[in-house]
């Protein structure tokens, strides 16, 4: 049996009941993208105002997911071969050497040197 609701108090004259908002949580999903950084390679490249359609932003941010992953499993590979525990910067270069085919290999080093360098200065101006 439920037991008995109790009896509700009697309104004043100029009282309004109160009415409790209903509020949903939105939950925002995970999702990473890489769609800013692409449209703005976009822009910086082109002096023309290009755009980019939907469907082409999907095909180039799944590449980019796919190759970091790919990237990502050789140089775990190369962790564990070499015995070692940690995942570093050498793994890193030998993956990118493995997977990126022969000149485009070197400037992708050479680029991924740089950003680590402007990086750590950042690093260091701020302290």
């Amino acid at each position: 049996m439920a037991p008995p609701k109790p009896p509700k108090k009697p309104l004043k004259s100029m009282e309004k009941p109160v009415v409790k908002p209903i509020v949903k949580k939105i939950k925002k999903k995970n999702y990473q993208s890489f769609s800013i950084y692409i449209f703005k390679l976009l822009r910086s490249l082109s002096e023309l105002n290009l755009g980019i359609s939907r469907k082409t932003m999907l095909i180039m941010n799944d590449f980019v997911n796919q190759f970091l992953e790919i990237l990502a499993v050789e140089a775990a590979t190369l962790v564990r071969d070499g015995k070692n525990s940690t995942l570093g910067r050498r793994e890193i270069e030998s993956a990118v050497k493995l997977v990126i085919p022969g000149e485009l290999a070197k400037h992708a080093n050479i680029e991924g040197k740089k950003a680590i360098l402007m990086f750590d200065n950042d690093k260091k101006k701020r302290k």
